[in-house]
């Protein structure tokens, strides 16, 4: 009777969902790549682990962990960078010129490092939740999120130099690079991300994400004479894909939700 009279009230835009979250643990094992390293090949293995207090808020921990190639997965710009340094007027005295006088190169490396483990703590919200009808009567359930935590990252420093000991074949195969670990360094680092889940079942998601990692350190140090004080924001960018395994086993739905 009072429904009669006061009508139903306002309805969500999507009712029936096909998977539900609340009070459900999540582990998700993941792959993913950093973009925006000019310098280095940074692929990433982890895990997010999670706890969904309602369907749209939860607890996120994620790990990640990039193994360090050294030599192996340093990109070919540093390299052309070095040879366009070194042999366009950068470097030490070698050689004459024409005339007789030395080719005189100022001193020149590569600065850059490489993040080997990120850990952030945080939460995720996911405002959005909808429906794809692909084929026929297949449906397809998906929410959209986003992140914001405080972590760490773990990172090594290098410089890459040219290497002078380098023989004629090895310069014609762009072989010139002589690589030196400075160290490494932990740096505290907030975090935000987006993402998208398209559940496949009510156990399983496939899981896309995006985050990035905030860091501050010293600006780059090209000439290895002259110390660099000043400092700047750097961002450790992760994009990678998932799948999401949700427990225990989801609750039965009591009502039209």
């Amino acid at each position: 009777m009072k429904t009669f009279r006061e009508g139903q009230g306002p309805r969500d835009a999507v009712r029936n969902r096909f998977f539900l979250k609340q009070g459900r643990f999540e582990l998700a094992p993941f792959f993913g790549y950093v973009p925006n390293n000019a310098f280095a090949r940074r692929l990433v293995g982890g895990a997010n682990i999670g706890y969904h207090f309602t369907e749209t808020l939860s607890a996120q921990a994620q790990v990640g962990f990039s193994p360090d190639g050294n030599e192996g997965d340093v990109k070919q710009l540093t390299a052309v960078l070095l040879d366009r340094a070194y042999n366009g007027g950068g470097g030490a005295p070698q050689g004459n010129t024409p005339g007789g006088a030395p080719v005189v190169r100022k001193a020149f490396q590569q600065p850059f490092d490489k993040v080997q483990l990120t850990a952030t703590f945080g939460v995720a919200w996911a405002p959005i939740y909808g429906k794809i009808n692909l084929v026929g009567e297949t449906v397809l359930n998906f929410d959209f999120y986003g992140t914001v935590g405080i972590g760490m990252v773990s990172k090594r420093d290098y410089v890459a130099t040219y290497d002078e000991a380098a023989t004629e074949e090895q310069r014609a195969q762009g072989d010139i690079l002589a690589l030196t670990a400075l160290g490494n360094e932990v740096k505290p680092a907030p975090s935000i991300g987006a993402g998208a889940n398209f559940f496949l079942n009510q156990f399983v998601a496939l899981k896309l994400d995006a985050r990035s990692a905030f860091y501050v350190d010293n600006r780059p140090q090209y000439d290895p004479l002259v110390p660099v004080a000043e400092q700047r924001l750097y961002n450790n960018f992760v994009a990678s894909a998932g799948l999401g395994f949700f427990f225990p086993k989801m609750k039965p739905r009591l009502y039209v939700y």
